[in-house]
């Protein structure tokens, strides 16, 4: 069984069309060289009809609790996908808009956080802390100042109590070293005042001043190690541990639709235009041939 092939009348009449349209657009070619100027035009003039808007970024650590043992400890506080749930809330946004003098409801869709330095992925998510979040607006200030804003809540949110806690015995006990600090050097101040004040003291008793001098040098020799200590704990905590944030927010212009991808969508628009107008108006001028 065979299948029905096309007409040669059709196969010609396609042909015939083909060629009218390439004839019409080489005779009419200023409409479509008028189409594409038009066209560019208005996609140019259209790219200015949206106006400016500002994108402030602040840049945020959700840093790192760890264990007494030196563990890392995973929780929400340090995912990503915890920060954009916060800040995408309705009162985390309403506080915000309160901060940067803003009318309720302008935050929203207009809140974008991102992971720095990573791909998407569970694992990337719990490698990184680094979050930039960033916040677009028309106004320069408002932008940064609903950014900053956002971003000390992201701190306050995710900062684990734990790491607050610690920060806290930290700071109590180097305050308690420190005084034993100053306690201990006033000690052996006194002692070597003494020991210097006393040429003719016998030996009986300058045996005990320098033992006990000794001993006050050496426990301060120990208070000054864990002094040392207590400050490398306390900075990890603080550097590491706790989220923070690393720069605020500034706002920078940025073009609500772009001129060179408006110029061009213009431009292929009207020189599409301008083609039909082209055949159109060719077709309607030309005499039909008559019937022979």
């Amino acid at each position: 069984m065979t299948t029905p092939r096309e007409s040669p009348d059709l196969d010609a009449e396609r042909e015939v069309d083909l060629g009218r349209w390439k004839d019409a657009l080489l005779r009419r070619w200023w409409l479509v060289v008028l189409g594409l100027v038009v066209g560019a035009i208005v996609g140019l003039l259209f790219s200015f009809s949206g106006g400016h808007t500002f994108k402030a970024s602040a840049l945020i650590s959700l840093g790192q609790p760890v264990s007494p043992g030196g563990t890392i400890i995973q929780s929400f506080a340090t995912n990503p996908r915890a920060v954009s749930d916060i800040v995408s809330s309705a009162s985390a946004q309403s506080a915000a808009e309160n901060a940067a003098g803003m009318r309720s409801g302008a935050l929203r869709g207009n809140v974008a956080v991102t992971t720095v330095g990573t791909t998407p992925g569970t694992t990337a998510a719990r490698s990184s802390t680094l979050i930039s979040l960033s916040v677009q607006n028309p106004n320069k200030d408002k932008a940064a100042a609903a950014a900053d804003a956002l971003a000390n809540l992201v701190v306050t949110k995710t900062t684990a109590t734990y790491v607050n806690q610690k920060i806290h015995t930290y700071t109590s006990e180097l305050k308690t070293v420190d005084t034993q600090i100053e306690s201990i050097k006033d000690r052996i101040a006194q002692t070597n005042q003494v020991i210097a004040s006393s040429p003719n003291i016998d030996a009986l008793n300058k045996l005990v001043l320098v033992s006990q001098l000794d001993n006050d040098v050496q426990r301060q020799g120990n208070l000054f190690n864990q002094q040392a200590t207590l400050q490398q704990q306390l900075a990890f905590s603080k550097e590491v541990e706790s989220a923070k944030v690393i720069t605020t927010a500034q706002g920078v212009k940025s073009t609500a639709r772009t001129k060179s991808t408006s110029l061009a969508i213009g431009a292929i628009v009207g020189l599409l235009i301008g083609a039909i107008l082209a055949i159109v108006t060719d077709g309607r001028r030309r005499p039909e041939p008559l019937p022979v």
